[in-house]
Formats: structure tokens, sequence, C-alpha cells
């Protein structure tokens, strides 16, 4: 009689631990981070700036390329469509990656980079940065064209550290580099 009351008690105390601990994965589920997807396709395209134009390297046919938005705790996986005549690799800057380091960018370093007519998916984790970084291309003189703004907004549920502005604007500041013959 013993053992069956002990066999019932603990299989009951079994169905409670059970319970509780689906119901904490179902909690943790809900607070999941969110991810974001992107595709930034890499090709030359015409530019005039100062009434000279050149071929660069854009994304997306824009320069300087397109913003990020997340918010700290997201993940955002970028697919990079490599159009271009180069070989190129894309770096987060001021993200610290936690255990992802092959999706830092520094060519030969971290990675290989991506030749042209192929692709890669990074995947960047937003663990604990807050407010606006930057990404750029890693690779030579690639860095000077392809790059664009991270807006990290606070997580989900919490608020700026300071009162929530009024408006927000994004300006990427960059150089246009102009070779005059003599």
């Amino acid at each position: 009689m013993k053992k069956m009351m002990m066999g019932s008690l603990l299989s009951q105390s079994q169905m409670v631990l059970t319970r509780v601990l689906l119901l904490l994965l179902s909690f943790t589920s809900m607070v999941r981070a969110k991810d974001h997807f992107y595709d930034f396709m890499l090709k030359e395209t015409n530019f005039t700036k100062l009434c000279i134009t050149n071929s660069v390297l854009t994304v997306n046919g824009s320069f300087p390329g397109p913003t990020i938005h997340v918010r700290k705790g997201n993940t955002a996986f970028v697919n990079v469509h490599n159009q271009g005549d180069y070989g190129v690799t894309i770096h987060w800057h001021g993200v610290k990656q936690p255990r992802n380091p092959w999706s830092d960018g520094p060519e030969y370093i971290t990675q290989c980079s991506i030749a042209p007519g192929t692709n890669f998916t990074y995947k960047v984790i937003f663990s604990t940065e807050e407010g606006t970084l930057w990404w750029h291309a890693h690779s030579d003189w690639t860095q000077s064209t392809v790059h664009g703004a991270i807006v990290i907004l606070p997580a989900e549920g919490t608020t700026y550290p300071f009162p929530q502005p009024d408006e927000e604007q994004v300006i990427v500041l960059g150089s246009w580099f102009v070779l005059i013959s003599p």
C-alpha cells in the first residue's frame, strides 16, 4: 500500500512539474525576440555627383544603402546577393555578435569574401545594443559606397533611457572622391 501511495504521489508531483515546465516554455515562446529579413542586392550603378558620373557598387541601387530597423534582442537575417565585379563582405559595426563570429565580415579573417554571382546570408544578433550603429563593406574600397545605418530601438516593453523624441531622422555621412587629372 505504501509503495502505491508513494508511486501516486511521485506521479502527481511529476505531472505538476511537467505542467510548470510546459507553462514556462509557452511563456518563453511568447517573449521570443523578433526576426527580421533583408535582401541586399549589390551591383554596379552609375551615380553622378559633383558633375561627374562614376560606376559605383551600391546596395539595392541606393547610395548609401538601406537602413536596418530592429529592436534590442532581435535578430536580422541579411541575404547579400553579390552581382558586382568584386568579392565583398559586410561588417556590422558595433554589434557584438555573441557566439556568431562568422557573420562579422572581416574579409579572410572570419569569412571568405562573397564572390561575384553568389550570395551569403548573415545572421546579425542584436543582443545588448541600442541606438544607431552602421554596417559597411569590409573589402578594400567597397566600403566607400556600400554602407548604411542600423537603428536599434529599445526592447519591446521597455522605454528609452531619456524622453522619447518627437521625431527621428537618420543621417549617413560619406565621402565622394573625384580624381582630377592634371
